[in-house]
């Protein structure tokens, strides 16, 4: 492999001649070969475009010359459509400020800048006005932001919709409830959907409550927080560059020692992530409850037959759809108690658990924008609900005897339950056995239409 020497600091090392890379990026590569996980994409993107607002901010305070920062825009412009995703290989598990990746980034900016003829030092240049302490967890809030705000509330959306459109066609249908795994008394079925819906949307309405935290920025704080080296009124340049580029709000945060060391913004997100894990857990699990059969189990509803299910039991189709949604829903708890323990570890100026937050954050984000689509195009929209299925184990319920409480009392209505479950017969044989009602008030009164 044909190399190159690089050098900063601590002096050379021969880099990939292929890569644009530097030094730096060089030494975090060979010193920490620990897992498979890559600094999310994401991340690189949000650095890219914090780059960008970073140098047009330096060149109106003087910094960097317009020609400089519109090198690096040009380059980060291409970073951010994945020009050169092959020159940011370095690993989750290194430094816990993430300085290895800002200046991953600062490395790559200038190299592909001088090919453009423009010379710029990563550090003089590129990270001018900033510390890896203040661009990192910038570009953190940043990636978190833009992943809850274009990916996972848009498939919220969409699913949501979706259930809206089940509860009109099912507005007809009254089936059986069921409290504690048990027979409890109808609803129509539309309702129990726009229980489904309910659960996407509130979870949906935390996330839109987190984003106003999580769009206050550290950056401008440099090393510890008092703005060393960063002009007056640089943080709000470059928020305003940002909010130009990805057209997004962002705000400095004005208090930056506690933007440097707290990640509670990204909890609180994560939180409402976790709340929307656990409301599809809910829901993939009842559909597939509902669905369980095809003869044997429940077969109130009837949901897409979309592979084969088992490799020795022909003609076996499972759910597989909801098995999905319910994994990715246990791996963003998982992902939850990560983000908390990360975030409760900051000491003195700054937190160091910044790459494993950002891993588990917007795996969360990831995953739950691409589970909701998954099962909305391949299980929802193909739902339909089994009528004679419902309408037979609404009238073979004996929780119908609720509605006769009025007219003979809680503990007569149970006496008649009981019977019916006792000799296997129905309810209406069991209250005409005991003579409590006649067979036309009997009719009258249990008329599951009436009681949802």
């Amino acid at each position: 492999m044909a190399t190159r020497l690089e050098h900063d600091t601590m002096g050379e090392i021969a880099v990939p001649a292929e890569h644009f890379w530097g030094a730096q990026t060089q030494r975090s590569f060979e010193n920490f070969k620990i897992g498979t996980e890559k600094m999310p994409k994401e991340i690189i993107s949000a650095f890219a475009y914090l780059k960008e607002a970073c140098a047009r901010a330096n060149a109106d305070c003087g910094k960097l010359t317009g020609e400089q920062a519109g090198a690096v825009a040009t380059v980060c412009a291409e970073i951010r459509d994945g020009k050169w995703d092959g020159e940011f290989p370095l690993a989750v598990w290194q430094t816990g400020s993430g300085t290895q990746t800002n200046m991953n980034v600062n490395e790559v900016i200038a190299h592909l800048a001088a090919e453009q003829g423009i010379s710029l030092h990563p550090n003089d240049h590129v990270n001018a006005s900033q510390s890896s302490n203040d661009t990192f967890p910038s570009a953190l809030h940043i990636a978190a932001v833009l992943a809850v705000a274009n990916s996972v509330l848009p498939a919220a959306k969409r699913l949501s919709e979706t259930f809206l459109r089940l509860e009109e066609e099912n507005r007809d249908v009254i089936k059986i409830g069921r409290t504690h795994l048990q027979d409890a008394t109808p609803l129509r079925f539309s309702q129990e959907i726009s229980g489904w819906r309910e659960l996407v949307d509130a979870p949906c309405r935390m996330l839109e409550a987190s984003l106003s935290e999580l769009r206050r920025l550290a950056i401008g704080g440099t090393a510890v927080g008092t703005g060393l080296n960063a002009p007056q009124g640089y943080d709000a340049r470059v928020c305003g560059y940002l909010t130009n580029l990805t057209g997004t709000t962002f705000v400095p945060d004005q208090n930056k020692f506690h933007a440097l060391t707290s990640k509670d913004a990204l909890v609180f997100s994560h939180g409402a992530l976790k709340a929307l894990a656990a409301n599809l857990m809910k829901i993939a699990n009842d559909i597939r409850w509902y669905a369980g059969g095809p003869r044997c189990g429940l077969g109130e509803i009837h949901i897409p037959e979309n592979e084969p299910g088992s490799s020795i039991m022909p003609g076996k189709v499972n759910p597989t759809q909801c098995e999905a949604v319910t994994m990715v829903a246990v791996q963003v708890m998982g992902n939850d108690a990560a983000v908390g323990f990360a975030a409760s570890q900051g000491n003195f100026q700054l937190n160091v658990f910044l790459p494993v937050s950002a891993q588990n954050f917007l795996q969360s984000a990831r995953l739950l924008a691409d589970a909701m689509e998954s099962f909305r195009v391949h299980c929802l929209e193909g739902l339909t609900a089994n009528r004679e299925k419902m309408d037979f184990n609404l009238h073979n319920s004996l929780m119908l005897v609720t509605c006769l409480t009025p007219k003979i009392g809680y503990e007569k209505a149970a006496q008649c339950a009981k019977k019916a479950l006792h000799d296997g017969t129905t309810l209406k044989a069991a209250v005409l056995a005991l003579g409590l009602l006649s067979e036309t008030e009997f009719d009258e009164a249990v008329r599951p239409e009436k009681m949802v």
